[in-house]
């Protein structure tokens, strides 16, 4: 599939839901209860908010995830609530996550450790250029090393999607292969979208948070999971340039791939 196409059906895709949207908007208004609870003082609603921000963390990652798979199979249609599936996903992109982030963390320690003593000797020799020079490297290094592995962990997820298979989706060498498979090009281009729809998210959601307490729960409940749910499908879509290369799956085996996540 083409860019322009993803781009076009993923911008369409949380509208064509409109039944199902008030199922997603009140997913994420679970985020909002403990800062509700905050702001009015009441400790029966902040002890609710930390129960519902629970459920937050242990459903909505899985249910979003079921979003790649439906993108994945091109199906318009949005997933329906699992708790055991969908908490099961949960922890398995919570694995995947520790996984990918265990490089860019030990980069960070290394890199630390090998110019964090030196920098130390530079700030009590009041060497204060060379100090900030010192710890620009660091913060460079590790947010290149950051960005890359938090690419590969987009692509992972995407395999873990198509593939069902956690082990599958930890092997490093063969995600990249799946990103040579896409286009680096093809990648930039996504991702260049997706950086243009945060900008224009983050301007509208600029006026919309100017609106007392209403703006905070329509960024939450309304902007965020409009968003996210752009993000997954788009992801989806984007990996199913493999899938129809591969000629794994035919229109009639997406459908069936698709209904799992619709029943």
């Amino acid at each position: 599939m083409e860019i322009g196409k993803i781009v076009s059906s993923s911008l369409k895709y949380p509208f064509r839901n409109i039944k199902k949207l008030p199922i997603l908007f009140i997913l994420f208004i679970l985020a909002a209860i403990v800062p509700i609870g905050l702001v009015s003082d009441n400790r029966y609603i902040t002890i609710l908010g930390v129960i519902a921000f629970f459920l937050f963390i242990l459903i909505v990652p899985g249910y979003m995830f079921s979003m790649v798979n439906l993108g994945l199979n091109e199906s318009a249609m949005f997933p329906s609530v699992s708790f055991g599936k969908d908490i099961y996903n949960t922890i398995r992109l919570l694995v995947l996550r520790i996984v990918y982030m265990l490089v860019p963390t030990a980069i960070f320690l290394i890199v630390l450790h090998a110019v964090g003593i030196s920098s130390v000797d530079m700030l009590h020799d009041f060497n204060i250029h060379g100090f900030f020079l010192s710890l620009a490297l660091i913060l460079i290094l590790v947010l290149i090393a950051y960005i890359v592995f938090e690419v590969l962990l987009f692509f992972a997820k995407a395999r873990l999607a198509y593939l069902d298979s956690l082990t599958e989706a930890l092997k490093m060498h063969k995600v990249v292969g799946d990103i040579k498979k896409i286009g680096v090009f093809n990648i930039v281009k996504w991702l260049i979208f997706m950086g243009i729809l945060m900008v224009v998210a983050s301007v509208v959601s600029s006026w919309v948070m100017m609106i007392p307490y209403v703006g905070f729960l329509v960024y939450i409940g309304i902007v965020i999971p409009i968003l996210e749910s752009i993000g997954n499908y788009s992801l989806g879509l984007l990996y199913s340039n493999i899938v129809d290369n591969d000629g794994n799956l035919d229109k009639f085996d997406k459908e069936l791939q698709a209904l799992k996540y619709l029943n």
